[in-house]
């Protein structure tokens, strides 16, 4: 199983790693990536272990990091559609399939 990511998810990671790197430097983007990474993996291995929201998502929040990852199960893995700082309104990113 994998998983894939739509395009605004990866403007979401591009956007968190840029502030990351200009905030706090260049090792604390990388650790936001690598604890991306790390949940995506885990998503992946264990589709069912968000929490359920609508339209059939599921939200995981990362940990140190206050973002969260909303996907969908599909047949050969997951698809991440949005990676939401936990402060933002929960309905960013709604409309994306």
């Amino acid at each position: 199983m994998t998983y894939s990511l739509h395009p605004g998810a990866e403007q979401d990671i591009a956007d968190a790693l840029d502030f990351y790197a200009e905030q706090a430097g260049l090792q604390v983007a990388q650790r936001f990536l690598d604890e991306f990474e790390r949940v995506a993996k885990l998503l992946v291995m264990h589709p069912g272990l968000g929490t359920p929201a609508t339209k059939g998502r599921r939200v995981f929040p990362l940990r140190v990091f206050p973002y969260s990852v909303v996907y969908r199960s599909l047949e050969p893995g997951i698809r991440i559609i949005v990676v939401r700082h936990q402060h933002r309104k929960p309905s960013f990113g709604g409309a994306r399939q």
